[in-house]
């Protein structure tokens, strides 16, 4: 297939979703596609149907631009290999990353799983913590006695 901007071979294929029913898929070479991707949003008929809110209120070239001030990695980098450099990124990038994490998992924030067989597991671990601050707190009160009860109850919870 050839580009549908010059006459090399297209090896990059960007599909942009305009609304509900309505995809636009385009054919270009390396470098063409390079310069569509870093195009503004105004400068580009297709990208400017799918302008949204978030980006509406900074202008194209400066997400495009923005890196992050610990790895060096530029929006765009990140756009084209959708791989982040660093844990940092995730908060440079966050008013773009949020949509499509939220598209993707269908939620905002990571919680976790726990495995079946070890419910009990668990609760034992959760109480052992609740435990141990209430030690804390006895100690730090001056209640010898009810610090000693709860060494004891964390003792007999840890040998099980």
């Amino acid at each position: 297939m050839k580009c549908q901007r010059c006459t090399r071979q297209a090896t990059r294929h960007i599909t942009d979703v305009l609304g509900y029913d309505q995809v636009e898929e385009v054919h270009l070479c390396e470098g063409c596609a390079d310069a569509y991707l870093s195009e503004p949003i105004s400068a580009n008929p297709i990208k400017k149907k799918k302008k949204s809110k978030k980006v509406a209120s900074e202008e194209p070239e400066d997400i495009a631009s923005r890196q992050c001030p610990v790895c060096g990695l530029k929006f765009m980098d990140y756009r084209n290999t959708t791989r982040l450099g660093c844990s940092h990124d995730y908060q440079e990038f966050r008013d773009e990353l949020l949509p499509l994490l939220e598209s993707i998992h269908g939620e905002k924030q990571h919680t976790g799983k726990v495995p079946r067989r070890f419910p009990e597991n668990r609760q034992i671990q959760m109480e052992l913590a609740r435990l141990r601050r209430e030690l804390g707190d006895a100690v730090a009160r001056e209640q010898y006695e009810s610090a000693a009860q709860l060494r004891d109850d964390i003792r007999r919870l840890e040998a099980t």
